[in-house]
């Protein structure tokens, strides 16, 4: 049974309903590792020096600022306790707006919200009524001792909180180099583009995508422990090359992948020239 990280409230007008926060997210799956003496196996031990040589204990570590070079303030307990946020163990929802005017780069973490008993029917209400206005609850709550800036969203039979970024944390796009949103694409190459997408289009399904790299380290790191032969690997892709024409390269795309969808379905599709990819395109 997952364990509840507060309970507490989602707060919309006059409206509480009372709820408990879960983790959405499955912490811990990455496989970590000790640094070790190469020798005797023996574990490394992190030594705490200050820039002087000094070896430092914990209890003479401070936190400090630096607000000019060189210069730092002192940072005590105290100080970080005046600028925590009250625990007021709630969701305040503090406006609606429709959910295709985030940027999805301001999401951060999944939160599953669990109504009480009592709370169910209106828990239900809300979450139907987002469904319907197709709008998401912006809120803010605090999370052990942070403030955030959060959505709650329908997703199926749950009401979910997504953490959010704000917007001064997402690095501005204007400082990279990018191609003009009104530049011109010729019309055969847009619609071979179109044709790819098209091709290569499915039904998502997350649970058809794993980690394999943890996958494969796993598999090594049995057969060391256990001085087995390691396993084969793959050899490597070929290198990719200069895109020179984009057509013939979204031609041979093409053609892979209507290879591929004819050897799932059983038949043979033949091979399109590009005088006709191109005849199709117009």
């Amino acid at each position: 049974m997952p364990h509840a990280i507060w309970s507490g409230s989602i707060n919309f007008g006059l409206v509480a309903i009372p709820v408990k926060l879960y983790s959405a997210v499955r912490s811990g799956s990455d496989i970590s590792f000790h640094f070790l003496h190469k020798k005797d196996k023996g574990r490394i031990n992190n030594v705490r020096t200050c820039e002087h040589g000094h070896k430092v204990a914990w209890d003479e570590l401070a936190r400090g600022y630096e607000y000019e070079k060189g210069q730092y303030v002192i940072m005590d307990e105290e100080d970080f306790k005046k600028a925590l946020p009250e625990a007021t163990q709630s969701v305040d929802i503090v406006q609606f707006v429709d959910q295709k005017e985030i940027n999805p780069m301001l999401y951060d973490t999944s939160y599953y919200l669990e109504p009480d008993k009592k709370g169910r029917h209106a828990y239900a209400l809300l979450r139907e009524a987002l469904k319907k206005s197709g709008k998401v609850g912006v809120a803010q709550v605090v999370i052990r001792t942070r403030e955030h800036l959060a959505v709650v969203r329908p997703v199926g039979e749950a009401l979910v909180l997504e953490t959010m970024h704000y917007a001064d944390e997402i690095a501005p796009v204007d400082q990279f180099e990018l191609p003009a949103a009104k530049e011109k694409t010729p019309a055969t190459e847009m619609k071979a583009a179109m044709m790819l997408i098209d091709t290569m289009s499915e039904k998502f399904d997350a649970s058809s995508f794993h980690d394999t790299y943890k996958e494969k380290l796993l598999t090594v790191i049995q057969a060391r422990a256990h001085g087995k032969a390691l396993p084969k690997t793959k050899a490597k892709a070929p290198a990719a090359t200069n895109v020179v024409n984009i057509m013939d390269v979204l031609q041979r795309s093409l053609e892979e992948r209507r290879g591929k969808r004819a050897a799932s379905n059983g038949k043979r599709v033949g091979k399109r020239s590009r005088r006709e990819l191109v005849a199709s395109a117009r």
